[in-house]
């Protein structure tokens, strides 16, 4: 259940950067930046190598790029959107988990407890 609530709590900040459609010629820098935020706070956390801070840099990226993507698909089904947010988002931490360590992992799941809007321990 707690994964659970992890989940969705991760899904509603990735969200938070698209409520709005972007602009064509200002989406691009708008999802860069985001992806660089998201970046930094995990490398705040997990203490990343400069070539992971790279790879997960451009793994956010897609992550946000196909969650804008997904909500432009599925605007008008909220639950085939959810399926596929939630597809996307294991997707997402089986990629992650290919270039943390173990411990940076750990370090990794624990930040993002600690971002849920309802902390269930």
């Amino acid at each position: 259940m707690k994964n659970v609530f992890a989940f969705f709590a991760f899904c509603t900040l990735v969200s938070i950067g698209f409520s709005a459609p972007a602009t064509a010629g200002d989406g691009t820098t708008k999802t860069s930046t985001r992806a660089t935020e998201m970046t930094r706070r995990i490398a705040e956390h997990t203490r990343l190598t400069e070539g992971q801070y790279v790879k997960v840099r451009a793994l956010n990226l897609r992550l946000l790029n196909e969650t804008a993507e997904l909500r432009r698909q599925f605007a008008t089904d909220a639950t085939k959107l959810d399926e596929a947010i939630a597809e996307m988002q294991l997707r997402y931490e089986w990629d992650l988990a290919t270039i943390l360590r173990p411990h940076q992992m750990v370090a990794y799941d624990e930040m993002k407890s600690t971002l849920t809007a309802v902390n269930v321990r």
